[in-house]
This record gives C-alpha cells, structure tokens and sequence, in this order.
C-alpha cells in the first residue's frame, strides 16, 4: 500500500513511504504525533477529521488492459481485504519491500492491516489491482494530511512478477482522479533515491521534486482541477 500507508502495501513500481501512503516523506509535513502513532511507512490515519456518520460505499472496479495485454481489475480495497493485502505484500521481494517500506520488513501485523483496510473512500482511499486469477497484485493508496486538507499521501505497490507492464501508471491514474474529485489538490510521495522505477511513474505526472534528504527524494505532483482533468493526460512526461 510512498505514506504506503498510503502506502501499506508493498511497492515496487511506486513507493511512498509515510502513511504507509507509501512512504517517504518528511516529519515536518505531518501533524504532531499521536498516541501509540502506526509505524513510520504508513500514512497517518485521517479517522479524527471524519465527518461523523459519513457512510461507506462499496467497492467499485474498472478493468484495465496492460501493455502486454492482460486484463486487471482495479477496485477499492474494503474492510474484508487483509488476506488480501497480506498476499500481495507476500509476493513482494526483499528489495521491493525495502523500496515500500524504507525499512526491512517481513510481514505486515494483524494492526497494520487493520489500519491499511479501514478506508473512508474520502480522506484516506485505497485501491487494489487483481490478476485474471483474483490474486492480488498491487495496491495504491492516498491519505489525506489532517492539517493540510488539500495535500495528500500516496503509496504504491506493484509484486515483481507485474512490474514493467504498466500497472503502476494505471494505479496512479486512478488514485489522482479520485483524490481530485475529493478536493485534494497536491500529492506528496516520499521514496528512496534509488528507486528509478518510482522516480519515472511520478515523472508521468510532472512531478517536482521538493526535497532530498538522506537516501530519500520527496516529490510533490499538482493536480488540475476536475473540469480540466482531459488536459492533464495530455501533458508530456517531464524530463528533468
């Protein structure tokens, strides 16, 4: 799930590391800590700033063809979805799990999946990718910043026998268009400085580098507005 708390599912395509939204970005950008906090690579959770008796929708899906041809099917991810998050975060090498994470990790505790399934759809979304099999293979997340309504965190995560086929770039496409029709404006993601996989997702997006801090790069993608989303597809990968 960069906060992959946002992230919370592992990542190798993208990685985020915050919020488990995925992951990577810096302290100075999240509220004061909370007691007994979730673990540095997930996103904060946003439940204190839900709308009381704001209702959850059920899961809704597109199915997406790759570049090779497969079919994948992307869906909100729904309270019921630990067993399978924790399959998708199980077929996640070491060194992608490094990349999700920003840490060595080799399971996912039975708290960390309960937050990474508790999903409002609004402030805190999350999504995931399924095989022709129903197996899980990727999951993408953002989570909202509790000071800062119009930024959010996200994570990405890809299991390495799908990466290079373009299911990241579907993630991503979705992730934006749902955090932007929620009112978020900008996306912060936070991965390692040597995750070029992650590093040219987000150039896809035009997104700026906004930080560089010891083995880590924060990145920072705007979004359009929703009447202007058709030209944001439009736009040229950045080559800087």
């Amino acid at each position: 799930m960069t906060n992959q708390e946002a992230h919370a599912v592992p990542t190798s395509e993208p990685s985020t590391r915050h919020a488990p939204a995925h992951a990577n970005h810096a302290q100075a950008h999240r509220g004061a800590p909370a007691h007994n906090p979730p673990p540095r690579h997930l996103p904060r959770s946003p439940r204190r700033g839900r709308l009381p008796g704001r209702r959850r929708p059920g899961a809704a899906g597109t199915t997406v063809v790759l570049r090779e041809g497969s079919t994948v099917l992307i869906r909100q991810i729904q309270a019921t979805d630990a067993p399978l998050l924790a399959g998708i975060f199980a077929r996640l090498s070491p060194a992608s799990r490094w990349m999700r994470f920003l840490a060595a990790k080799n399971h996912l505790t039975e708290a960390e999946l309960r937050y990474l399934t508790d999903v409002d759809h609004h402030d805190h979304e999350a999504l995931a990718a399924l095989a022709p099999d129903g197996n899980g293979i990727g999951a993408a997340r953002y989570i909202r910043y509790p000071h800062d309504p119009y930024t959010a965190e996200i994570a990405i995560a890809v299991v390495d026998d799908w990466h290079r086929r373009g299911l990241g770039t579907h993630l991503l496409a979705q992730l934006s268009d749902r955090a932007r029709h929620h009112g978020v404006r900008r996306l912060s993601a936070l991965i390692s400085a040597d995750n070029e996989a992650m590093a040219r997702l987000l150039a896809t997006m035009n997104a700026e580098v906004v930080d560089c801090g010891a083995g880590t790069i924060e990145y920072q993608i705007a979004l359009p507005p929703p009447t202007a989303a058709h030209h944001h597809h439009q736009r040229a990968p950045c080559t800087g």
